[in-house]
């Protein structure tokens, strides 16, 4: 306990308190009150969804990235029988604490279940209290496009699209809401191995005013589409096209070594002619369509440099200014954005 604060139990005269006495304590103790009012909450897919509004939400991501008291250890990736995978993903900063437990599962689609189910935790860190157990996946789905936008916001030489998404699941759809509500994009492209999939999510577009289509060859739109997201299930090489010279890449399928979307020839082509910039940097070890292709992803620069103009972004800015090219961002996760979402969460809950 801190030398300052007095123990419940303790009178000021450092006497013991009678029961009565301490009941009347924890009544008047205004700290004691706000734990006892601390319910925590357990929050569905939706409601979960709508405490992370994206644009509060990619704030929250750039905030986090320049707090200095956010800690987040390397996730534990624990392999299941079959091919699955656990993770495991602690984070905390100076008011919030988490753990995410999700699970995932290439071929759950078959099964007619989602590729990733799971929980996150929020405690608060001054009572260690359970806050709320909020859906993982939906966490997973609005943060991860939440990153991809705020990197578009910050790196897109354009910005207003048509926009290609190659894979129409979850990510597809979080993804097109994300950059027609902070792009402003009103017309996205949709390239599946699933045509009902993709159909599907034309539809969701066009119900949000926008213009969509079907592509069947998402390599041969490339040469239209400035910004591009990827988030196929990244089990073999889909993109084999190079981007155009105006690109936005998120690439955000492959999420482990093991993993790929593109071809080892665009990456490479795209380390010498274009700017390669990662999430963070656990990429080094997880960025499986630029390990694959012996890009040095140490060497590259994270959405953080961006964000606080380190060094290490103003040499990569200045190459880029001087020799143009696509912007290629490779997401590969990080606890640090669910944390962001946590936050999110927390201010609604203490509100």
């Amino acid at each position: 306990m801190h030398p300052n604060v007095v123990p419940p139990h303790r009178a000021a005269s450092g006497q013991s308190l009678s029961a009565p006495a301490r009941i009347a304590h924890h009544a008047t103790d205004p700290k004691l009150a706000r734990m006892t009012a601390l319910t925590p909450r357990t929050l569905g897919p939706q409601p979960t969804a709508d405490a992370l509004p994206y644009a509060a939400l990619t704030r929250e991501i750039e905030d986090l990235l320049q707090d200095p008291t956010v800690s987040v250890p390397p996730r534990l990736v624990q392999p299941l029988h079959g091919g699955g995978s656990l993770f495991v993903m602690p984070a905390a900063d100076a008011r919030v604490a988490m753990t995410k437990l999700i699970t995932f599962i290439a071929n759950n689609a078959q099964r007619g279940l989602p590729t990733i189910q799971g929980d996150i935790v929020l405690f608060d860190v001054t009572t260690g209290q359970r806050m709320a157990m909020i859906d993982g996946p939906t966490v997973t789905a609005r943060r991860t496009a939440a990153v991809s936008l705020l990197a578009a916001q910050m790196l897109a030489p354009r910005k207003d699209g048509p926009l290609l998404i190659v894979g129409a699941g979850v990510q597809g759809l979080s993804h097109l809401e994300a950059f027609h509500q902070g792009l402003g994009v009103q017309e996205v492209w949709i390239a599946s191995r699933s045509a009902a999939s993709a159909d599907a999510l034309v539809g969701h577009a066009e119900r949000l005013g926008l213009k969509a289509r079907r592509v069947d060859d998402p390599n041969a739109a490339l040469a239209e589409c400035p910004l591009v997201i990827t988030t196929t299930p990244a089990q073999q090489v889909v993109m084999t096209a190079r981007p155009r010279d105006d690109a936005f890449v998120s690439a955000v399928g492959a999420f482990t070594p093991r993993m790929v979307e593109w071809s080892a020839d665009v990456c490479q082509h795209l380390a010498h002619t274009g700017t390669l910039v990662v999430d963070t940097r656990d990429a080094d070890h997880e960025a499986g369509d630029l390990l694959q292709a012996g890009v040095n992803v140490e060497l590259l620069p994270t959405l953080r440099d961006v964000v606080c103009q380190t060094e290490a972004w103003q040499t990569a800015a200045q190459r880029r200014l001087e020799h143009g090219g696509p912007v290629f961002f490779k997401s590969c996760g990080w606890g640090g954005w669910d944390l962001a979402a946590a936050r999110c969460v927390a201010a609604q809950l203490s509100r």
